[in-house]
């Protein structure tokens, strides 16, 4: 037997020793009960809600309306926590820059030139203390209207994300409403260098701020008359832009909109800041803010703080933080333990897309999850586009394999394509396969964009957003869910019998990993030992174990959209001995569908099952106990 091979089975005894000495049925019971798998779905908020169907590229509220804080119902969020949901990801909360006239409320305007479409990136917040005007009935009462939904989601059983952009703010940022003696941004900052410590932002001292030279013919808002689109704005000296560009005239395609606030982090790069000492990635958040106490930190690290304590004494639950990565790692400790003094249970994920700092921004900045988009996610949308091989993934998980409780999958969110559109599958049906192992692969947590569970395709020619994502700049309708909304009765009405299929599918998934105890539990991928040792077996399918001391879990998937595959699937002998299964046959229930039968028979310590797979189906069989 090899070391590796030693190593497992002797893990895998030791769970089934400790499931021998402690398990009972009223232990299992509970833990069938349990949830084992948090399950975010993302909702852009301004778009869940509205019903309108015009969509006019460039369309105004009047014309393609928008949606409301209000549209949240409680049939809504039944329906929403009975796809298996434990967590809610409001998108686009925080008050951000907008092209709608709201002076009657004190708001300023805002200039074409530099916001992003009409409705204006969620990512360009104009103030932390406050919410967007565009998501309330009434614009005055609009953090009433919040509070209120974060009390309705809880009640339903979820709990709340928005997000938390600490890397930028807008071009033109307003606390309005910040709290008594919170200064605003850039308040006190000595305009006349281009770094100090303490200032907010960084400065071009001697150079204006020159709106970028439009590429492709574009023009603010289609080309519409606006007094405040004249290809200027007021900003001297000017800033960094918030991806770090350091031009007074920031391209086209930079974060134009916004600017990159300065965390002690010198333009050459070093840090005036106090470090992490050695060995404080293996601490905990206490010991992490009890380090911070008294420590001399920059002014910027002290206002994101207040911000996010700010939003978790209203109710909010967890944060989803935007390019994570662009930040210090070293405030992230700051920020998080302090936030996990308010709340040890608050759900911090970061936006991050290199691998090699994932571990430093888990174990020293103290995130609970990051997302996992550069691996395994665009590994499976290779596979869904027949650019990739399922082999492929074997690498990923070992890699991942210390951390993987940290990592959260998903197909579709804001920034990705959508998966029915052309550019991405052209059919939603193409990722089930993908989703099933997102959802079931490890221990991390499983996102859903709205929408991807009806296929919606994020086909409108929204203005500034184009086709294959659904627009986050833009007043637009999205097609499919609304058939979903049925008017707001939430229902599916309208929708297609292939789209309550799609519906169902996910349903089923989401509600089966969060009863699931295996889920918690151990993974180990059997599709090596298949391409090794059975026929018709190949890189279009793929294959594991998950397994918890009271349940067992084989999922086999396959990816090719036109053939099907019938094959004896091996289980190989350490798994066998491990779970100490004599030789015989033992039936064998598939919990996706429910429709498969199937007998795992194991002959001289070896098991083997017969599956028959039809393009593009999985199977999630739970082994015998």
């Amino acid at each position: 037997m090899s070391k590796y091979k030693l190593q497992f089975c002797c893990y895998a005894l030791g769970i089934l020793m400790f499931s021998t000495a402690c398990s009972s049925s009223e232990t299992n019971d509970q833990e069938m009960e349990k949830e084992h798998k948090i399950v975010v779905y993302q909702v852009f908020t301004r778009l869940f809600g509205n019903t309108n169907t015009t969509n006019k590229p460039w369309g105004t509220v009047e014309e393609n309306g928008v949606g409301k804080f209000n549209d949240f119902t409680g049939k809504a969020l039944q329906e929403i926590r009975g796809l298996g949901v434990t967590h809610i990801w409001y998108t686009g909360v925080p008050h951000h820059a907008v092209i709608r006239d709201y002076t009657a409320y004190g708001i300023s305007n805002d200039d074409p030139d530099v916001v992003k479409g009409r409705a204006g990136s969620p990512y360009a917040v104009k103030d932390y203390y406050q919410v967007s005007p565009d998501l309330a009935v009434d614009p005055a009462q609009r953090m009433e209207e919040f509070e209120a939904l974060i009390a309705r989601t809880h009640s339903h059983g979820m709990k709340v994300i928005i997000d938390i952009v600490p890397n930028h703010v807008a071009r033109k940022y307003e606390g309005l409403n910040n709290p008594s003696g919170v200064r605003d941004f850039g308040a006190d900052d000595d305009t006349s260098v281009a770094y100090h410590r303490e200032n907010n932002f960084y400065y071009i001292p001697g150079e204006p701020f020159k709106v970028p030279a439009p590429l492709d013919g574009y023009q603010p808002l289609g080309g519409e008359q606006h007094p405040l689109a004249d290809g200027k704005f007021d900003e001297n000296p000017a800033k960094w832009t918030g991806n770090g560009s350091r031009d007074p005239q920031p391209h086209f395609y930079d974060w134009y909109e916004t600017v990159k606030v300065n965390y002690g982090v010198k333009p050459d790069g070093s840090k005036d800041f106090p470090e992490l000492p050695e060995g404080f990635d293996k601490k905990d958040y206490k010991a992490h803010f009890e380090f911070w106490k008294g420590q001399e930190v920059p002014s910027s690290w002290k206002k994101f703080k207040d911000i996010a304590i700010f939003w978790i004494e209203k109710g909010v639950d967890g944060f989803r933080y935007d390019m994570a990565e662009m930040v210090p790692v070293e405030f992230w400790s700051y920020m998080n333990s302090a936030i996990k003094m308010k709340n040890p249970e608050a759900f911090l994920l970061a936006e991050i897309y290199n691998p090699k700092a994932y571990r430093d921004y888990i174990h020293l900045g103290k995130m609970d999850y990051l997302y996992d988009k550069v691996e395994l996610y665009d590994t499976l949308k290779n596979i869904i586009q027949g650019k990739g091989s399922t082999d492929n993934i074997i690498p990923i998980q070992a890699g991942l394999a210390d951390i993987g409780k940290h990592m959260l999958h998903f197909l579709e969110n804001h920034d990705e394509q959508r998966i029915a559109s052309p550019e991405f599958a052209g059919k939603a049906e193409k990722a089930k396969p993908a989703a099933v192992i997102s959802a079931t692969i490890d221990q991390g947590p499983m996102m859903m964009y709205f929408g991807q569970e009806v296929g919606e395709p994020g086909a409108e020619d929204a203005g500034f957003g184009k086709p294959s994502r659904t627009s986050i700049f833009d007043y637009i309708g999205v097609p499919h869910h609304q058939r979903w909304v049925n008017e707001g009765k939430f229902d599916g009405g309208q929708l297609s019998e292939e789209e309550k299929g799609l519906r169902d599918f996910y349903k089923r998934l989401l509600n089966l990993i969060g009863k699931s105890p295996a889920m918690g539990g151990a993974y180990q991928e059997i599709h090596s030992h298949n391409r090794q040792h059975t026929d018709w077996y190949n890189d279009k399918v793929f294959s594991y174990v998950r397994w918890s001391d009271i349940q067992r879990l084989l999922v086999v998937s396959n990816f090719d959209a036109d053939s099907s595959f019938g094959f004896d699937l091996q289980v190989p002998a350490e798994l066998i001995l491990a779970w100490a299964l004599a030789d015989g046959t033992y039936e064998v229930e598939e919990k996706l569908y429910g429709r498969a039968k199937a007998k795992l028979h194991v002959v001289e310590g070896k098991g083997r099952i017969r599956v028959d797979l039809e393009p593009l189906e999985s199977w999630i069989l739970e082994l015998p106990g």
